[in-house]
């Protein structure tokens, strides 16, 4: 079941939003609880006793670390909870990779490879590990108190709004809203509002774009308007989705009390690869920086020590993103090296470039690594590289011209107006934005929008979020 589903809109969150609002408030973490595991199993319910084992060691682990008394137990105890955390991660993620290159490198040694029942990897897996291990950390270090209650405890960690694909809720962001949390028309109205706008990002943009990008990547030989094309396709497509993803799961909790913090910043208006990592994906940038970069060292001690930091966070984010393929290791790199050579440039004394032409370099660098991101292969990387680089001739071939339609120009127009909206906005303003015309538009599009959402998803089967694979 995903949210942008009939099930969902129809049958789930109506029934759940019901119960949830008739219960009186000290029972509502038990029905979010309980929703929230009924959402979750509705995918596999053998996944589901995953998720609720995770939530049991991590509650229980988590008592223990702020009962213990001694330091050194203490420390390794944590130890021992983040090893079990990550050796879940690391056998339903990179198994099947790790065994595959195995295999394949036994095979160019002249040995016979070796067959491989692919494990599946469990839905939300790596939102809640960082969830856990966050928690467990901040218990460790005092920021928060050990949750005594296993429902308010497993109403956090299994919130359905957030679980499967972000943001990455630390606990000392909602404890105080699990223990109280009023519910108010205003906050439930604009929670809506959210809500319906990234339905809208998800199924008017990023699943309209989607064949473009899906057509593109499987071509064997692209063209450079090809390769162009379907990079510009994807980087779209996936900044719709996600972010799509992340307003719905604000809204969502907004809707039932929870204030999230923002996972999307203007992230394709940043200057600079720092810039746009403190606007892409907000909360698994923080969790690296406080829970990875920071304890590496960070910018502490001597500068190379820095850039070392920097390139094994990214690296390491790479990799998380990600068990099917090596490249997302090499996105993170790349990522990792653009960071450095940013902060070199920086501490040289490099010039200050003007900001349309910060945004623009910032841009192709991004665009480029989302190439890295989205292929299958090493060899569909390098493909579809040489052809962005004019390798391959530089016409548009027939099988993406085939695919084109007019609806996809203008869910591109749409994207390309929605990310560069907050530069026309002061112009918008200055020529009359404030009238009452222009307020009752801003009223209603989101609802017209949704309902051409919702249409649409009623005529085609649900696409799945693409994060979701992560």
């Amino acid at each position: 079941m995903v949210f942008a589903s009939l099930e969902f809109l129809t049958l789930f969150l109506p029934a759940f939003l019901l119960a949830y609002l008739l219960t009186p408030s000290g029972g509502r973490n038990a029905v979010l609880m309980l929703g929230s595991w009924l959402f979750y199993g509705w995918w596999s319910p053998w996944y589901l006793w995953l998720l609720v084992a995770n939530t049991v060691v991590v509650w229980a682990g988590a008592l223990a670390i702020e009962r213990t008394l001694h330091e050194r137990a203490r420390s390794a105890l944590l130890t021992l909870l983040i090893v079990v955390n990550l050796a879940a991660l690391g056998w339903y993620k990179y198994a099947n990779i790790v065994v595959t290159t195995a295999s394949d490198a036994a095979q160019a040694l002249g040995h016979a490879g070796w067959g491989w029942e692919r494990i599946a990897l469990p839905i939300g897996l790596s939102f809640f590990v960082l969830q856990s291990i966050s928690y467990l950390v901040d218990v460790r270090r005092g920021l928060v108190r050990a949750q005594s209650s296993f429902i308010v405890f497993a109403a956090y960690h299994a919130m359905f709004g957030q679980l499967i694909a972000g943001p990455i809720i630390r606990y000392v962001w909602v404890a105080s809203e699990l223990a109280h949390r009023a519910l108010a028309w205003d906050s439930f109205s604009l929670g809506a509002r959210r809500f319906m706008i990234g339905l809208a990002m998800k199924v008017l943009v990023a699943d309209t774009l989607a064949p473009i990008a899906d057509t593109a990547f499987a071509l064997p030989a692209p063209s450079f308007a090809d390769a162009w094309l379907g990079c510009l396709a994807y980087s779209l497509q996936l900044f719709f989705d996600f972010a799509g993803y992340s307003a719905m799961a604000i809204g969502l909790g907004m809707m039932l009390g929870f204030h999230f913090p923002e996972n999307f910043l203007n992230p394709y208006l940043a200057t600079s690869i720092q810039d746009f990592w403190r606007r892409w994906h907000i909360s698994l940038s923080s969790w690296l920086r406080d829970y990875l970069y920071i304890p590496l060292g960070g910018n502490r001690g001597a500068r190379w020590r820095t850039y070392r930091n920097l390139f094994l966070t990214m690296a390491i984010a790479g990799l998380w993103h990600g068990g099917d393929s090596w490249n997302f290791l090499i996105w993170g790199c790349a990522h990792g090296l653009g960071l450095c050579a940013a902060r070199l440039w920086t501490a040289g004394g490099g010039p200050v470039l003007p900001t349309w032409l910060a945004r623009a370099l910032t841009l192709l660098f991004v665009a480029l690594a989302w190439t890295l991101f989205r292929a299958t292969s090493f060899d569909g990387a390098w493909t579809m590289l040489s052809a962005q680089f004019g390798l391959h001739g530089f016409a548009l071939g027939e099988s993406l011209a085939s695919v084109l339609r007019p609806v996809h120009g203008l869910a591109a127009a749409l994207g390309v107006y929605a990310i560069v909206h907050p530069v026309l906005q002061p112009r918008w303003l200055a020529l009359g934005g404030t009238s009452r015309a222009a307020a009752a538009w801003r009223a209603i599009w989101p609802v017209a929008a949704f309902m051409l959402a919702f249409a649409l998803i009623s005529s085609r089967d649900a696409v799945p979020f693409l994060y979701f694979q992560f």
